[in-house]
């Protein structure tokens, strides 16, 4: 079922969806397969999984030149959707679909996969620019901007394949999601310039969005009014990461950009435990969980990094 539908028949009933990042290379789906049972069990109408490009290593050679090395972390997300199928009947699994390190023949036959599976919910994404590189650079014949990604899905829900020889194609039935940017993405040089850039998405054909954590609810709430203002009328999920670690109050602004409110990173630092520490994060965020509901969001999606505990937690309490 696509998500937009799933929001239309749940119209007045918010919910909670969770996204999960795959385990690294070399485990079973065992422990995917523990965290999923965890979340099924306040019966999330759907799951993100999120993706990674491949790393890549250069190794010098005796003869003074250099191998290039391309290391994959994690399974694929093909194996990490069919291995989730197995065990989420009855809800949707909405894999990540990046542009980052891929050309667009790779990701239509990616898409191509998943639609094979059943997957009929996408979210789609640049990605980041690899580490030790400032920018993001497309790959050949790859997509520079999420809008192209969300053009090339477009045209294959009306059955427009990139592949010549395909005969007969049919067209796929993706409701896409894509992202975005409550403090603005960190390229962009200002808020409005952000979110005309997602205009662009909607206007490709993206159905849904979801946003970036954020740590202060008026964040969102300015953010949805400028949206709406720019003729952005699809639904707005908000995006919530309980804090979990008081290191997590340095790394996460570094690696997203984002803001974290003075009360809750002092609260943070002057907790006496890495217990207590949890829970100012995990009350912080039902804190806004509840602020959220009574403002009439049509669900909130959260972030849990593989470890959902506190995430049910508040889930629990707040729905």
């Amino acid at each position: 079922m696509h998500l937009t539908d799933i929001l239309r028949q749940r119209q007045g009933h918010a919910f909670a969806s969770f996204e999960l990042v795959p385990p690294l290379k070399g485990s079973d789906a065992s422990k995917l397969e523990s965290v999923l049972r965890h979340l099924l069990e306040v019966e999330p109408p759907f799951i993100n999984i999120t993706c990674h490009r491949d790393e890549t290593e250069y190794h010098a050679n005796p003869d003074g030149t250099f191998s290039k090395l391309t290391l994959a972390k994690r399974p694929s997300t093909l194996a990490v959707v069919a291995a989730a199928q197995q065990c989420c009947r009855g809800t949707a699994i909405v894999p990540h679909v990046i542009c980052g390190g891929a050309s667009r023949q790779h990701i239509e036959n990616e898409l191509l996969d998943f639609r094979f599976l059943g997957i009929d919910n996408v979210m789609a994404l640049r990605g980041d620019a690899p580490l030790g590189q400032k920018h993001f650079i497309p790959e050949p014949s790859g997509f520079a901007h999420t809008n192209e990604l969300v053009a090339l899905i477009s045209n294959l829900n009306s059955g427009k394949y990139l592949d010549p020889t395909v005969k007969d194609p049919q067209p796929t039935n993706f409701c896409v999601g894509v992202a975005a940017y409550p403090e603005k993405h960190f390229e962009a040089p200002n808020i409005e310039e952000d979110i005309a850039n997602l205009k662009r998405k909607v206007e490709a054909g993206a159905d849904y969005v979801v946003t970036q954590m954020f740590f202060s609810n008026d964040v969102f709430y300015d953010f949805v009014r400028r949206a709406r203002a720019a003729g952005i009328a699809v639904p707005i999920i908000p995006g919530l990461k309980p804090l979990a670690t008081v290191r997590q109050i340095e790394l996460l602004p570094r690696t997203f950009h984002i803001d974290i409110p003075a009360d809750l990173a002092t609260a943070m630092r002057n907790a006496p435990t890495a217990d207590a520490a949890r829970n100012v994060g995990t009350e912080w965020a039902l804190m806004q969980s509840r602020d959220l509901l009574r403002h009439g969001v049509p669900a909130i999606h959260y972030y849990t990094m593989g470890n959902p505990d506190n995430a049910l937690k508040i889930v629990r309490q707040a729905f």
